[in-house]
């Protein structure tokens, strides 16, 4: 399938507090965000219409920004106004939504305190990341990147400079035929994949990885919310990678995997199971209720 590129679509963008075309939707390539990572952002998902936790991504935008020194000039009910709008605007309903603020053009060096903060919104169909054939489990190859000591890093932002590292990653994992990477922190513990978190099915226990220096993702604490409705217990804690094998299962979970199985990390293999199936069954089920409903049932 040929890739539609993404400065050549139909629709509309919310920029800076406007409705404009697709096309029209530019920023000078002096921009600050553009040469120093001065910019964050959000991944959400529309289903049926609605956003999921679309307040949560809001307000990690807004703090993303202040760990980056900046504040977003628009409130939280504005930043939310404008996601409702765009997805409207744009005749959707399954859709992906992003979010993007950085520091603008009047200042190129490293201090940049004079940048105007900008802000646009876009939305797009996206399925699943990993295809709808997902429940087969997808393959991780072993990053040699590392996630960074949170005090080299801002690890708590959804910063765009600190998915650098996963995109290269990625790209090796691919070329060596796998689907994504496992990355490991910089003390070789379990992080995370290069843009979703990680779970193991160990004893059965639901077994995650400490996010002391990767994002506390949204899907990840839904994930861990419908785990503890199921009464299956839920560890947070440091996971060495030579522990790996002895889960029984693996996912991925986050706003472009969802939740995804996984049948493969490096030359261990695994088979998808009751406790992911049963997850991502319910997360699917979570999705497709109203904002009240999922706050209600799976608050995080």
């Amino acid at each position: 399938m040929a890739l539609v590129p993404f400065d050549d679509r139909d629709g509309f963008i919310w920029y800076d507090g406007a409705l404009v075309p697709w096309r029209d939707a530019k920023l000078h390539v002096l921009s600050h965000g553009l040469h120093y990572a001065s910019g964050v952002f959000e991944g959400e998902r529309a289903y049926g219409g609605n956003i999921f936790k679309l307040r949560a991504h809001t307000e990690r935008l807004i703090q993303s920004g202040r760990l980056l020194g900046f504040d977003i000039p628009y409130t939280a009910e504005q930043i939310d106004a404008a996601c409702k709008q765009v997805l409207a605007a744009n005749g959707q309903v399954e859709a992906y939504v992003r979010p993007i603020a950085w520091r603008g053009s009047e200042q190129l060096s490293v201090s940049a305190q004079a940048t105007k903060i900008h802000l646009a919104i876009a939305t797009w169909a996206w399925p699943n990341l990993f295809g709808e054939n997902r429940m087969k489990g997808v393959r991780l190859g072993i990053a040699e990147w590392r996630r960074p000591h949170p005090q080299t890093a801002p690890s708590a932002s959804k910063a765009a400079g600190l998915y650098m590292i996963g995109t290269l990653s990625k790209h090796k994992a691919e070329s060596e035929g796998f689907d994504d990477a496992l990355m490991l922190d910089w003390r070789g513990q379990v992080a995370e994949a290069t843009g979703a978190n990680v779970f193991f099915a160990i004893d059965g226990e639901l077994h995650t990885p400490t996010p002391d220096c990767f994002l506390n993702g949204i899907t990840r604490r839904t994930v861990m919310s419908i785990a503890r409705r199921r009464q299956i217990p839920v560890v947070e804690r440091a996971i060495q990678p030579e522990e790996i094998k002895r889960a029984s299962e693996v996912f991925l979970a986050g706003t472009a995997a969802e939740v995804t199985p996984v049948r493969q990390i490096g030359e261990l293999h695994f088979t998808p199971g009751q406790i992911t199936e049963t997850l991502l069954g319910d997360y699917e089920a979570l999705v497709r209720m109203s904002p009240e409903e999922v706050e209600q049932r799976a608050p995080i």
